[in-house]
């Protein structure tokens, strides 16, 4: 029977926990949105946010949220189509009518295929 070197089981061992543990704290992230979190300009025809990983799209969406306006004293849902991007790590709301002047904020939840739900937000004014 042979052997094995004690050296190379314990770096083989270290080496697959690596793995394993990498693969379970990889989330996927926001990397970047269009319109840019708290920038201010005019109305997007569509909203683009940018992860890090491939999303499984019938898990992930994101929902629009009025925050901000003249004479207004509460926020209110806007509605928008979520869809994939070009790419898997690309998800594009597209407003069903302009974007008045005002703050919104993003409110988005990204699964990927470690299928573990990530959430997070990020703001924008239109003018």
């Amino acid at each position: 029977m042979k052997t094995i070197n004690n050296a190379y089981l314990r770096n083989t061992i270290a080496g697959l926990c690596a793995m394993v543990s990498a693969a379970a704290f990889a989330h996927p992230k926001l990397v970047s949105s269009t319109p840019a979190d708290q920038s201010t300009g005019a109305a997007p025809a569509k909203i683009e946010l940018h992860f890090n990983e491939d999303l499984v799209t019938q898990f992930s969406g994101a929902k629009l949220t009025m925050t901000s306006m003249p004479g207004m004293d509460m926020p209110m849902k806007m509605p928008v189509k979520v869809s994939p991007g070009d790419d898997a790590k690309t998800m594009v709301l597209t407003p069903t009518s302009p974007l008045p002047a005002g703050g919104y904020r993003v409110d988005w939840r990204a699964v990927s295929s470690d299928t573990h739900p990530i959430t997070g937000n990020f703001s924008f004014t239109v003018k």
